[in-house]
């Protein structure tokens, strides 16, 4: 027989695991909409260099993480590696940027050329939040106390930690980051090889390494914070304090970083210490930096993007696929003449599968196999009548009624 595989790093959603997408986006959503969010949808795909030009990495780097491809107009196209730069190329395109703030959320596909395994995939799913104009540190609380309430409403927090940093302005990170390096380069024949590669074009990153070795070496490498100037102290120490004000609980980790220019001030993580290697299920920052990459326009943003698969494998499924009633014609050539009787049943909100071929015996064994609590059955005599037998599957026990009174039989 042919084997049909799948691409590698991508999934089906089966139902189950649909529902669960499901529930969590309309959690996300109800949440975003209360903190008057509006939901938006970017394209899947955009122009490579939307991309290419924030990542500042070379152009072999970047094709090796991401999709890239060319249409039939030799156009150089990228699938969206994450959400942020679209929403923000979509406020310059739609004019929003003389109408600050401006505040959206939105979930859909992403895709990364990533190695897979458990919670990380090439073909992924976000729900993110952007605050777009707000220039001040309310705008980091507001974003954050929404991601908190999110995973609250989803019965998370209990085993998820809040983790915070500061970035500060553009002067302390070259500052810190000369320092890095200064560090780094007295033990560049012991970092992993990675780390080798990131201390010359993007060394902020090693502090994300997840090497052992990197890690021994970076116990005694300059603190993130304490290069900060008084101006980005004080922002940080504002955040903080409003968090607490909220109470919101966190922990202060120097090492939660972003390796790319345009990020400022307040970078954080929710983790959680269920998933393993995987362990972020959102994270977010501010980003006032990155519009000017794209575009002519200084847009002040922060925001966060939550791995719809990673919360996933955190919530318990109440899916239930079972049908609440079977309907069962007594022989097939009656399937037309109730039709109407789904119809009703599914007008009354009841979850109603209908079988159309076998005997009666195999239609009974069908509706016992989906864990239908009622079949409904309707032979010639009911339909004359007016009448239907009503089989309760759990106890065995049928009865003879009026379709008008299945209803109330049906929800006791």
């Amino acid at each position: 027989m042919k084997e049909i595989r799948t691409v590698r790093g991508v999934n089906d959603l089966l139902p189950e695991d649909m529902d669960k997408h499901l529930k969590i986006i309309e959690v996300g959503s109800k949440t975003c909409k209360l903190f008057c969010y509006e939901e938006i949808d970017i394209p899947v795909f955009e122009y490579a260099d939307l991309f290419v030009k924030p990542l500042g990495e070379t152009s072999d780097i970047v094709t090796k993480e991401n999709y890239i491809f060319k249409d039939r107009s030799d156009n150089l196209l990228m699938l969206r590696p994450e959400g942020t730069t679209s929403v923000v190329r979509a406020v310059i395109n739609a004019g929003f940027t003389q109408n600050l703030p401006q505040r959206f959320f939105y979930s859909g596909s992403m895709f990364r050329y990533e190695r897979p395994q458990k919670g990380r995939l090439r073909q992924f799913n976000q729900l993110g939040a952007e605050l777009i104009g707000v220039d001040n540190f309310y705008g980091d609380v507001e974003v954050i106390n929404i991601a908190y309430n999110f995973l609250k409403n989803l019965n998370l927090m209990k085993n998820v930690t809040l983790y915070v940093n500061s970035l500060g302005d553009e002067k302390s990170r070259k500052k810190f980051r000369s320092e890095l390096v200064l560090y780094l380069e007295k033990y560049e024949s012991d970092l992993s090889s990675d780390s080798k590669i990131r201390l010359k074009k993007n060394p902020l990153r090693i502090l994300d390494s997840k090497n052992k070795n990197d890690q021994i070496l970076l116990k005694n490498a300059p603190k993130y914070l304490d290069y900060l100037n008084e101006d980005s102290k004080l922002y940080f120490e504002n955040v903080c304090e409003c968090l607490k004000k909220l109470g919101i609980p966190f922990e202060i980790d120097e090492k939660l970083v972003r390796g790319l220019d345009y990020y400022s001030h307040t970078t954080f993580e929710f983790k959680t210490d269920l998933l393993g290697a995987q362990d972020t299920i959102l994270a977010g920052g501010r980003y006032d930096g990155l519009s000017k990459m794209i575009s002519d326009f200084r847009l002040p943003g922060v925001g966060w993007a939550a791995g719809l698969e990673r919360l996933a494998l955190m919530i318990n499924s109440e899916y239930d696929s079972s049908p609440e009633v079977t309907l069962i014609a007594q022989s097939n050539e009656l399937n037309s003449k109730i039709l109407n009787y789904h119809q009703m049943l599914i007008d009354k909100g009841i979850k109603t599968e209908m079988i159309y071929s076998g005997n009666l015996n195999k239609k009974l064994k069908r509706a016992n196999k989906t864990s239908s609590k009622f079949a409904i059955i309707i032979g010639e005599n009911e339909l004359e009548n007016d009448i239907v037998q009503l089989k309760n599957l759990h106890n065995g026990l049928q009865s003879s009624l009026k379709f008008k009174n299945v209803f109330r039989e049906i929800m006791k």
